[in-house]
């Protein structure tokens, strides 16, 4: 199995190509903002599921899968920021 056959990598793309869609339609200001946070933050999350899978040892992979959850809770809380401000 490659890391391309893993579900979760799967919904991660997923995600980005989401977030991607979603910050098309944000002011064009933002584009080096709030909309460079977003797209940072939801590609970190298959990246490093990539990494992750690439690596060696078990804690490795453990290591870059907690990488990976902080990138989602990084995301969400831009998200929770986009939407409050509008």
């Amino acid at each position: 199995m490659t890391h391309r056959e893993q579900y979760i990598w799967q919904r991660g793309i997923y995600l980005c190509q989401v977030c991607y869609e979603l910050t098309k339609s944000f002011h064009a200001s933002e584009i080096y903002g709030i909309t460079s946070q977003i797209r940072r933050a939801s590609v970190s999350v298959p990246a490093n599921l990539a990494e992750g899978y690439g690596r060696v040892t078990r804690q490795e992979y453990i290591r870059y899968l907690r990488i990976a959850l902080g990138s989602l809770r990084e995301l969400d809380t831009h998200l929770v920021i986009s939407e409050r401000v509008g």
